[in-house]
């Protein structure tokens, strides 16, 4: 009876996210705003820490985030960068590999290290300092994502930069988390440089090794028509692919979304790539505003105090300047354009799903305080609500130079 009443508890909470997901996307996008902005606030709005807490079932609080729900944000993110590989093929990946390396290097190295410096001259200790820097390293695409397909940009140079770079970020990020997790269970804050620089070979090499094997097993896979005769049988080949290959990067340390993104590109490459849009077109309406309230509801804001908000302004602050100068610097070299690079670093800035790892393995292993938790949920929080807004106004100016031809002098005949 147990096991039922928490199943049905489960059900409730994701029909009342869902809805309220697809509620706000409704009026965001009726007043102009990003929706996926929409879909994080029903969250955060109707989440275990705010309306949610209302105690409507049997006592219990209305919506729970237990680790069931929180594994079907996991499912819906990997559903998300599923379609965001189908974008771009493993040739395009590769075309932009110096960029996309570089700019995600990029991306990781500078907020780490300035996280570490500035968060220690703050007076905060070593190893919170290590963590609050490795929270400030990944990006969480999904948000751009929603955002560039909103607005049909995702065949735009900028956005399959961002993309590219995202995933080496991600990688990088992982491998810093590994580490950091490490130093966290040994209490060791000086691990060994070479052990550090294995490991971050190691990820990389399992990532290649995934894109190799998807680019050579997929294409001959869904190119055989005469298997799938039946309805269905293409896409459910394709949804087993890339649940496998989450499964599989996650085994071997890496996050499940860099398994299904390699997947989505190897699909990208073959003829059955309309079919398969059309199918995945469909999971995003329930996936996508899932994720995000989901995303939403794991903020909690009851733990705010004057200490809090004057850390969480600095790691804001932080959070954003490094993305901006660490991967929208280095785009303008590859992009030779100023506004789009622009738009690489502010569609850079969101955090997410590492952040909230961190925080969360920082603060149950007692390495990080109650107060430091909180201000790394407010910044993953806060950069998760800037970046939409950001990204859309980054667009909105381009469509105005587009209209607005530049003015000639008139010339008297």
């Amino acid at each position: 009876m147990a096991a039922e009443a928490a199943f049905l508890h489960v059900m409730i909470s994701l029909g009342i996210l869902l809805f309220a997901a697809k509620m706000m996307a409704e009026l965001f996008h009726r007043v102009k705003l990003p929706i996926v902005l929409g879909e994080l606030l029903a969250g955060i709005i109707v989440g275990p820490f705010a309306l949610g807490a209302l105690p409507l079932i049997n006592g219990e609080p209305l919506v729970v985030l237990d680790e069931t729900v929180r594994h079907i944000g996991e499912i819906a993110a990997i559903v998300i960068l599923f379609i965001a590989g189908l974008e771009i093929t493993p040739r395009e990946f590769l075309r932009g590999g110096a960029a996309a390396f570089t700019v995600g290097s990029l991306g990781v190295i500078v907020p780490f290290f300035v996280g570490y410096y500035a968060f220690s001259a703050f007076g905060v200790e070593a190893l919170q300092s290590i963590l609050i820097a490795t929270a400030l390293t990944a990006t969480s695409i999904a948000i751009s994502i929603q955002v560039l397909t909103e607005l049909g940009k995702m065949q735009s140079k900028e956005a399959r930069l961002i993309l590219g770079a995202a995933i080496v970020d991600d990688i990088l990020a992982i491998a810093a988390l590994s580490v950091v997790v490490t130093m966290v269970q040994t209490g060791n804050t000086e691990p060994a440089i070479l052990d550090i620089t294995l490991l971050i070979m190691q990820v990389l090499g399992t990532f290649a090794a995934i894109l190799i094997v998807s680019v050579l097993v997929i294409p001959r896979m869904l190119h055989t028509e005469r298997l799938w005769k039946s309805r269905g049988s293409m896409e459910g080949i394709v949804t087993a692919a890339f649940f496998a290959a989450a499964g599989i990067a996650a085994f071997v340390g890496l996050s499940p979304i860099v398994g299904a993104f390699a997947i989505g590109m190897a699909v990208a490459s073959t003829r059955v790539i309309k079919q398969v849009h059309e199918y995945v077109d469909k999971l995003q309406i329930i996936f996508a505003p899932l994720f995000f309230a989901i995303i939403g509801a794991q903020v909690d804001l009851r733990g705010v105090n004057p200490n809090v908000l004057y850390l969480a302004g600095i790691m804001i602050a932080v959070a954003i300047v490094t993305k901006l100068v660490g991967t929208g610097l280095p785009s303008i070299i590859f992009l030779k354009d100023k506004a789009r690079a622009m738009r690489v670093g502010v569609g850079m800035i969101s955090r997410g799903e590492v952040g909230l790892i961190v925080a969360g393995v920082g603060v149950s292993s007692g390495a990080l305080s109650n107060d430091i938790y909180t201000t790394v949920i407010i910044m993953v929080a806060a950069t998760t609500i800037i970046t939409p807004i950001w990204l859309k106004f980054a667009y909105r100016n381009e469509s105005v130079e587009h209209a607005s031809p530049p003015k000639t002098k008139h010339q008297e005949p």
